[in-house]
């Protein structure tokens, strides 16, 4: 996985955007819901990437069950760097991981951060639920 299609599976779901809170060479991808009369809610983040080719990866939410099940069968998923690793995942994007399974954990975290968000956010972004 490279930098444009991670920027690309991040910015693909509804509500989403890149911000840079931490300066320019952190990439912070959040997920926002507009409300009625045009105010907006506060942003939750649901991945966060140096987007450094030469130490490739990503953060990202995760059930905490889950969590220890994939760090325990893929080296490259580790409890993730200065964040709640019960709840974080740090991924090497080094190649050992499968694109396709990258795409899911980006998807599963965006997942469980809109399902923390009110029903009428939920319903602006169109989101379907967690199956």
């Amino acid at each position: 996985m490279d930098v444009p299609r991670l920027r690309e599976i991040s910015l693909g779901f509804p509500g989403a955007f890149e911000d840079f809170p931490f300066g320019p060479e952190l990439s912070v991808f959040k997920v926002r819901a507009a409300v009625s009369g045009g105010v907006r809610h506060e942003a939750k983040m649901f991945a966060l990437s140096a987007m450094d080719p030469g130490n490739w990866s990503v953060s990202l939410k995760c059930e905490p069950a889950l969590a220890e099940q994939l760090r325990a069968a893929h080296p490259e998923i580790t409890g993730a760097w200065h964040l709640n690793k019960r709840h974080w995942n740090g991924v090497r994007l080094d190649g050992g991981l499968p694109d396709d399974m990258i795409r899911d954990m980006v998807e599963d975290s965006y997942d469980l951060v809109v399902a923390s968000l009110s029903r009428r956010q939920r319903e602006q972004l169109g989101w379907a639920g967690l199956l």
